[in-house]
């Protein structure tokens, strides 16, 4: 039966509402329209029918409409996660979706703490309270918490009512303060089944009571799951970037080790081969001066120089940068002495130290400090470095100790020589200076005389003291008669010489060592005089108590006239009565005269006064004088008898 022009005109008005999309509200206008326009019957009947059936339509399309926004925010996130960059930006883009897609207020996502044991907001979108934002729950606390405990989706059409949920004051009032009712919780799993784990909870929230459907539950997980991807794939990513991390610097160590262990291995064989021909500690200085781009000195054991400073050929003119000096500038008692110390300290460590910005190495024969290897300009000395440094020491010690024993069998062959000397200088003076010349020793030039002793406990130790104290130099040194004498190399005065060698050989024997100095004396005869001479004056120092000293005959005033071989009456005069004879020669005064006369009237003043034929007030006034110029303990009785004695020898002198 042919349609009613007036129902056909309805029926196109519900395909045009389905066609623009149009509420479904729209839809129950059309049959209320068809009332009123008079249409009844049938034809309404059939167009009550059509309005249900595009409702059916208009509902299933809205239905696709939202599956294809669901599965094109899916696809979104599977594209945010395959280009992940940044986990913070994909898990605001999941929490901002989840909002979206399922028209809610709010929605956030939180994640387990594992250090404080609790879960805090990670990811929050339309939040407007900050106490909401900076919850933290504690497990089973609240629905995020029972979420995390259960691993199973939670939802509540009224939060602030539901007593499934264990309520906290902390959690309520964050809630209350967000103004949150309706609230749905999916846990992030990773792996399913049993053995899932869960890593944390996305939430989608409304202000106002509402009851979410089973495919808003489903969407939300599907969410979850994504972020639960995107956060494991990072936290795999930063894994891999630490295990990179840690791959290159362990292959950087291993590179730094293996260039550390050929570099080591070259300057090895480079010493070795230095060794084997015949290089001398200077040469081994010079090597390792090169290898360690510094400056190498080699010291005794007394802290004096053994080798001139070793310069690297980059290291240019001393002090150069990276440097604090020369390394040969350790110069003086001080400075050795602490030399030394920094000797025992490296010894005792078994490693180089610093001292003073220098590296400092003991050269060790067994325990034995043979002496030290200083390097500067390396401040920063590193581990390869430090112990090429320290091998260089064992290398130093090997050619010091061989340096050693040949200078213990010259020195034994050059002792039989001073023993023929001092016995028997005029038997064959010709035939003992080309012994010596062979020997290496000119006996015609000249050359101070030392002779020492100690205690018969540590006499056994002398020898091989005096053999390390001239070692390095052109000295020579032989036992005599309980006494040890040595010919030393140097320029000094006997007493300096005899003072250096009694503190230099008192620390080598660890007794005390007493030495006297005579010379310098050439040839042969003078040779034997002065070993005399300084024999003499070592037993003197004895008598005076100065056992551990060193002196010469000169220092010992008329004592030293008595013992010197030559008697040097006007020097000892000289240098007695020197400051008043030249006093008296400049104004014209008698303070000679006076104290001559003093001491010939055993003292007394007023005797003295009538042998000089004066007051004896100008008695008193030269005297006062006579004292600012010797001093205040001029008449004590050591002094006054060497001024006695040289007061006789110038009048024995002028007669």
């Amino acid at each position: 039966m042919p349609t009613n022009p007036s129902v056909a005109a309805h029926l196109r008005r519900l395909l045009d509402l389905l066609a623009s999309g149009a509420p479904a509200e729209d839809f129950g206008t059309v049959a209320a329209e068809a009332r009123r326009a008079g249409v009844g019957g049938d034809g309404l009947a059939e167009i009550e029918q059509a309005t249900q059936a595009a409702l059916r339509v208009h509902g299933a399309l809205r239905q696709h409409q939202r599956r294809e926004a669901e599965l094109t925010a899916l696809f979104d996130t599977a594209g945010d996660l395959a280009a992940l960059r940044d986990l913070d930006a994909v898990l605001r883009s999941i929490v901002r979706r989840a909002r979206m897609l399922l028209g809610t207020d709010t929605a956030y996502l939180t994640l387990p703490d594992e250090e404080a044991g609790d879960t805090f907001m990670r990811v929050t979108d339309g939040s407007v309270s900050e106490l909401f934002q900076n919850l933290r729950l504690q497990l089973g606390e609240g629905l995020g918490g029972l979420v995390a405990q259960t691993a199973r989706p939670y939802a509540t059409p009224d939060y602030r009512t539901d007593e499934r949920f264990h309520h906290t004051p902390g959690i309520d009032a964050g809630v209350l303060d967000e103004g949150l009712v309706a609230i749905l919780g999916v846990p992030l799993l990773l792996g399913s089944g049993s053995g899932g784990k869960v890593i944390g909870a996305l939430f989608a929230a409304d202000r106002t009571p509402r009851a979410f459907s089973p495919d808003e539950v489903a969407l939300l997980c599907s969410l979850a799951n994504h972020a639960a991807i995107a956060i494991d794939t990072a936290k795999a990513m930063t894994d891999a970037r630490v295990a990179l991390a840690e791959l290159a610097e362990a292959n950087t160590v291993i590179r730094e080790r293996s260039a550390a262990m050929q570099r080591a291995e070259e300057s090895h064989d480079r010493l070795s081969d230095l060794v084997l021909r015949g290089g001398d500690v200077a040469d081994v200085a010079a090597a390792v001066a090169d290898l360690l781009e510094g400056d190498v000195t080699v010291f005794d054991a007394g802290g004096r120089p053994l080798t001139p400073t070793a310069r690297s050929a980059g290291r240019g003119a001393p002090g150069a940068a990276g440097g604090t000096g020369d390394a040969d500038a350790t110069t003086g008692p001080d400075a050795a002495a602490a030399l030394v110390r920094a000797a025992e300290e490296s010894r005792a460590t078994a490693h180089a130290v610093v001292h003073d910005g220098r590296w400092v190495c003991a050269v060790l024969a067994g325990q034995e400090l043979l002496g030290s290897l200083v390097l500067a300009g390396r401040p920063d000395l590193d581990g390869p470095d430090r112990r090429l440094f320290e091998r260089s020491g064992v290398v130093t010690s090997l050619l010091l100790l061989l340096r050693r024993s040949v200078a213990e069998a010259e020195n034994r062959v050059r002792g039989d020589l001073i023993t023929d000397l001092l016995t028997a200088p005029d038997r064959d003076p010709a035939g003992l200076v080309a012994r010596g010349r062979n020997l290496g020793v000119d006996l015609n030039r000249p050359h101070l005389v030392l002779v020492a002793s100690t205690d018969a406990v540590a006499r056994d130790r002398l020898p091989g003291a005096a053999v390390r104290y001239l070692f390095g130099g052109d000295g020579v040194s032989a036992e005599h008669a309980g006494t040890v004498m040595l010919v030393p190399a140097g320029d000094a005065t006997p007493g300096e010489a005899a003072g250096a060698a009694a503190e230099q050989l008192t620390h080598l024997v660890g007794a005390p060592v007493t030495v006297a100095g005579a010379g310098p004396a050439a040839g042969p005869r003078a040779l034997a005089d002065a070993h005399a001479e300084a024999a003499r004056c070592l037993q003197a120092l004895k008598v005076l108590g100065r056992r551990g000293s060193g002196g010469s005959a000169g220092e010992l005033g008329f004592l030293g006239v008595l013992l010197g071989e030559d008697h040097d009456v006007e020097g000892f005069v000289t240098a007695t009565l020197g400051p008043l004879l030249e006093y008296d020669a400049r104004r014209g005064t008698q303070l000679v005269h006076t104290l001559g006369a003093y001491f010939g009237c055993g003292g007394s003043l007023t005797r003295a006064k009538e042998e000089l034929h004066v007051h004896i007030n100008t008695v008193v006034q030269r005297l006062d004088r006579i004292q600012a110029i010797l001093g205040p303990g001029w008449n004590s009785p050591e002094n006054a008898l060497e001024l006695q004695l040289a007061l006789r020898l110038r009048l024995l002198s002028l007669s």
